[in-house]
């Protein structure tokens, strides 16, 4: 079964399908001992490999590159790709989707956005007029053999979000994503207007959706939730706490044998893992019990 058949079977299963945000290999690492689908999420994309908010910054070949090294090193987990808005222009976007399907992807996310383009959390969204990304979507939808295609809508005012993800649930595209919404009223609206269509929602710590946990999101009806930033933002505060604490101790590292700390054994384990996986072989270790 190919990797867009897999998520999309997934998805179809009860509850809600949940995809972990991931911003590099690390993190990857870390994120696949614990769930078994993985979100390559633009926000923490942009800000690991540019040192830049998500406003449009992501090349194409750079998120590519990255979801081949993924593939690679996790070759049983669902990886739904953020494309922003395929990158401008309609036959770019093509080019990636396809590119991205050989490479493993389970699926992508394509947005209606008009450049510049903003967090789908943040104020000053724009969007494109309906026909122009409709119009782009079904030329991906074409391009695409069995890649899971999420089309996500990003309009703010109330008409035109009904409006959207009414016309996103007739096309071909796999699953809804309306970004942003604000309510738990406003889930059973969208749901209301998709009918059956599968509906993602996105969770984002500081971000303008309710949080909600999994059983909540199975009972309105939300088929999958990615996590865009658990693991960037719990990155962000670990090492500031990390170096502040450095600079108090006078440069004195903690002991990382209390079992506190993470030291060199548990990070070559996780990272063995990695080998393991893409070698389909279990991992060797040496002398001292340490996978390698």
């Amino acid at each position: 079964m190919s990797y867009g058949n897999e998520l999309r079977e997934q998805i179809a299963k009860p509850g809600t399908t949940p995809l972990i945000g991931v911003y590099d290999m690390y993190s990857a690492s870390v994120a696949a001992g614990h769930f078994d689908g993985m979100f390559v999420s633009g926000f923490g994309f942009a800000a690991s490999y540019y040192g830049l908010p998500d406003i449009g910054f992501i090349a194409w070949p750079d998120i590519m590159a990255f979801v081949q090294r993924l593939r690679g090193a996790f070759p049983r987990h669902h990886l739904l790709v953020d494309i922003d808005d395929g990158y401008a222009d309609p036959e770019v976007a093509c080019h990636v989707v396809a590119g991205l399907e050989r490479l493993g992807a389970s699926g992508v996310i394509l947005e209606d956005q008009k450049r510049p383009r903003r967090c789908g959390h943040t104020d000053g969204k724009q969007v494109l007029p309906l026909p122009e990304y409709l119009e782009k979507l079904d030329m991906v939808l074409a391009t695409r053999k069995d890649l899971v295609v999420v089309a996500r809508t990003d309009a703010t005012e109330e008409s035109d979000i009904l409006y959207r993800a009414e016309a996103l649930a007739a096309t071909g595209a796999d699953v809804v994503l309306v970004d942003g919404v604000r309510s738990v009223e406003w889930i059973e609206r969208i749901r209301g207007v998709v009918g059956g269509k599968p509906l993602l929602f996105n969770q984002i710590a500081g971000g303008k959706s309710p949080r909600l946990s999994l059983s909540e999101l199975g009972d309105l009806g939300i088929d999958v939730a990615i996590y865009s930033t658990p693991c960037l933002f719990a990155a962000h505060r670990a090492m500031d706490t990390a170096l502040a604490e450095l600079r108090l101790a006078d440069g004195r590292l903690p002991a990382a044998e209390t079992g506190e700390e993470i030291g060199v054994a548990e990070s070559m384990r996780l990272l063995a893992e990695n080998i393991a996986r893409h070698r389909a072989l279990p991992a060797a270790r040496d002398s001292t019990g340490v996978n390698v």
